[in-house]
């Protein structure tokens, strides 16, 4: 087992974790969205200021994701995430494994 396939396989699962964190984010922010929160309150502060940023460049990319007062950017950017999470993690783990990392049939995650 190589050692830079364990460090490869390290850093999947972490970015997995991130991504699959940052999703539960942008839920939380967009159903926190159809009520009207306390401004104030620390928990919602975190999530506007972790979501809202994001979804400005979003909007800005993509111009038509207001349609009828209804903002579609929370769902683009979970779509972006999962993409990234198939795309970049599961490629990860398998150039971790034709690296030689593990025995055939492990599962990684």
């Amino acid at each position: 087992m190589s050692f830079l396939a364990s460090v490869i396989v390290a850093l999947a699962k972490v970015l997995g974790v991130l991504l699959n964190a940052y999703m539960w984010i942008v839920i939380i922010s967009a159903l926190l969205s159809w009520v009207n929160p306390d401004p104030y309150n620390p928990i919602v502060r975190f999530l506007r200021g972790a979501t809202d940023p994001v979804y400005a460049k979003v909007r800005r990319w993509v111009p038509f994701t207001m349609i009828g007062g209804f903002d579609l950017s929370p769902i683009l950017l979970i779509l972006v995430i999962q993409v990234a999470d198939i795309v970049v993690v599961d490629n990860l783990v398998r150039l971790a494994f034709s690296m030689g990392y593990g025995m055939p049939g492990m599962m990684v995650r």
